[in-house]
């Protein structure tokens, strides 16, 4: 039990739901309101975090990639 009162039982492993990986690519930003384009926060070779359900999961050239929105990263671990 948990100090709240909650139960977890022993079967779960990962209580966080979240994920890390490495930026591998990024696009050129958003449009903001007035038109100019935003340039993204993250850069590649970038270590982060992001939920576990976030993104679209996709297979290129054998290899198993997640395509993110910036809005979906939840932090930058290291630069």
């Amino acid at each position: 039990m948990t100090a709240g009162g909650l139960y977890i039982p022993d079967t779960v492993a990962d209580v966080s739901g979240n994920l890390q990986g490495h930026v591998v690519a990024v696009g050129r930003g958003h449009l903001g309101k007035k038109g100019h384009v935003r340039p993204m926060d993250v850069k590649v070779g970038d270590k982060i975090v992001f939920s576990e359900f976030a993104g679209t999961k996709i297979t290129i050239q054998n290899q198993n990639l997640i395509i993110l929105r910036e809005g979906d990263v939840l932090g930058v671990v290291s630069k």
